[in-house]
C-alpha cells in the first residue's frame, strides 16, 4: 500500500516538470492506476481484518480526494 501511495505523489510530480502536455497527461493516468491499486489493496485489508470500518472510510475518503 505504501508503494502504491508513494507511485501516486511520484508519478504526479514527474509529470509536472516534463516539458509537454502530453507526457504530464501521461503520468497522470499512471498516478491514477496507482491510485485505484491503493483503494483495491484497502479492500484487501478491510477484507483481512487489518483495518476497521472505521479506517477503511476514512482512508478511501482520502483516496478519492487525491483523486481529484
Amino acid at each position: 500500500m505504501q508503494r502504491a501511495a508513494v507511485s501516486i505523489m511520484a508519478n504526479i510530480a514527474e509529470g509536472y516538470v516534463r516539458q509537454g502536455r502530453r507526457e504530464l497527461i501521461q503520468f497522470l493516468k499512471i498516478a491514477r492506476g496507482s491510485r485505484t491499486e491503493l483503494q483495491s489493496h484497502l479492500y484487501l485489508a478491510l477484507d483481512a481484518d487489518f483495518v476497521t470500518n472505521a479506517e477503511f472510510s476514512a482512508l478511501q475518503s482520502s483516496a478519492e480526494v487525491t483523486g481529484r
